[in-house]
């Protein structure tokens, strides 16, 4: 992922470990909560960089990318952080209540364990919310009752009642 960042002002917030900070970079001059920030990047190979900052020698490596949720995971100077990135409009619609929309969205759902569906609790077009039973599934002399992920409507029931599944079958798609 290349960002060219030369002539402009950006803004965007980031979150490390917890901690919230708001990021500007105008030309090319980068502050962090207002305070003027330096540092020597340099990439090494994909996904390894050597920074310098305040005298002090890091190394950084890129071990986990999530691009829909911009969550960073890091291994700097052994130590991990995880950064989460929300530029201008991440924040306005965060603002607006409409946040997290790539995060949130359900494909499907998938057997967690071969078993035997005992009980479907949804039918095509039906629309459920987080936590809503979709179907009861057999495993291991336990009944297991699957639950749904998120919102979102039904488009596809897969699997029926009296069904044997293997782990990481499709049982339902939305």
């Amino acid at each position: 992922m290349k960002v060219y960042l030369q002539n402009f002002t950006l803004m965007f917030q980031t979150k490390i470990n917890g901690k919230i900070n708001e990021v500007i970079k105008e030309d090319d001059v980068f502050t962090i909560n207002g305070q003027p920030f330096s540092w020597d990047f340099v990439k090494i190979a994909d996904g390894h960089f050597h920074i310098l900052h305040h005298d002090k020698s890091y190394r950084a490596e890129l071990i986990k990318m999530d691009a829909a949720t911009k969550t960073f995971q890091f291994k700097i100077n052994n130590r991990i952080q995880t950064v989460e990135v929300k530029d201008k409009f991440d924040l306005l619609l965060e603002k607006m209540g409409m946040a997290n929309g790539a995060a949130s969205k359900i494909n499907n759902v998938k057997a967690p364990m071969p078993g035997l569906v005992i009980d479907l609790k949804v039918k095509a077009g039906d629309t459920v919310k987080a936590g809503d039973p979709l179907l009861i599934l057999e495993a291991m002399k336990m009944e297991n009752v699957l639950k749904s992920p998120g919102e979102g409507t039904i488009k596809n029931v897969k699997a029926k009642k009296g069904d044997s599944v293997e782990k990481g079958q499709v049982l339902i798609e939305f």
